[in-house]
């Protein structure tokens, strides 16, 4: 793909910036994106050496980009992204939330540790990041924030994932929140949700759902979409470009739908 400049000169930080295994999440896209459309992006995951691989992309293309290892689970962790951040770029104009998981079950079928993890890391991790990085955006004047739902915020799935779903439509409402409180201070935030994405994520943690078989998951998951395919890491990172750009200059608060049609169809 070309290189262009819709970001240009922004310093994009993305949580989750590497893929859990091969192939391309949405963090990865996301992040290799922004830089080809002139982002300096600060790439964070837990795995170093996935931030490092997605860092190995972004400079063979002759993109700008550092990769840092942290916990965004941890307050005392995002401080330290943020200081990170801010001694590699001098400035943090776009926050990417990507971090997520997702462990299938009811209320009965889920144990209390798995829903307290998959809310500490899906819907706490966003809290703690924002805590971290406002202040610093504050001061700019300017910031934009990019959070990554998902449509079960919306609509229930075949596999049912409760915590999953609750954490996500938990984020729909804490980006509103921060949208409101941030808007006359020139900061943005919004959310997007994706829906049926093929993904390393999704192929690691959801399989199990279906038998154990990935082709078998990925057939039966392109049945249930309008357009007779899933979406790919691809279709939420040039929404994410999209939000990111001075041209969604004036939109704040919103939850951009990335579905390929799927909630608009009924059974």
């Amino acid at each position: 793909m070309a290189m262009g400049n819709r970001v240009q000169g922004k310093v994009i930080m993305v949580t989750g910036a590497g893929s859990v295994g091969p192939g391309l999440g949405n963090g990865k896209a996301a992040s290799i994106l922004y830089a080809r459309e002139g982002g300096r992006v600060f790439l964070v995951d837990r795995d170093l050496a996935a931030a490092e691989e997605t860092h190995r992309v972004i400079a063979e293309e002759g993109g700008q980009a550092v990769a840092f290892v942290g916990d965004v689970t941890s307050s005392a962790e995002c401080r330290r992204m943020v200081d990170g951040c801010l001694d590699a770029f001098g400035s943090i104009d776009v926050l990417h939330n990507n971090v997520g998981i997702a462990i299938p079950g009811g209320p009965v079928e889920l144990s209390e540790d798995d829903w307290d993890r998959v809310m500490r890391v899906n819907v706490t991790s966003m809290f703690l990041t924002c805590k971290h990085v406002l202040p610093q955006m504050e001061r700019q004047g300017r910031g934009t924030i990019v959070n990554i739902a998902s449509h079960n915020a919306v609509r229930s799935l075949p596999v049912i994932a409760i915590a999953y779903a609750a954490s996500k439509a938990a984020i729909i409402a804490m980006t509103r929140e921060v949208a409101m409180q941030y808007a006359a201070k020139g900061i943005r935030a919004n959310a997007i949700l994706p829906g049926l994405m093929d993904t390393p994520m999704v192929a690691a943690q959801l399989t199990g759902a279906y038998g154990g078989d990935l082709e078998e998951m990925r057939i039966r998951r392109a049945q249930l979409c309008p357009t007779g395919k899933q979406g790919d890491a691809w279709d939420t990172a040039y929404a994410a470009l999209f939000l990111a750009s001075e041209e969604a200059k004036y939109i704040t608060g919103t939850t951009l739908m990335v579905d390929g049609g799927i909630t608009c169809r009924i059974r």
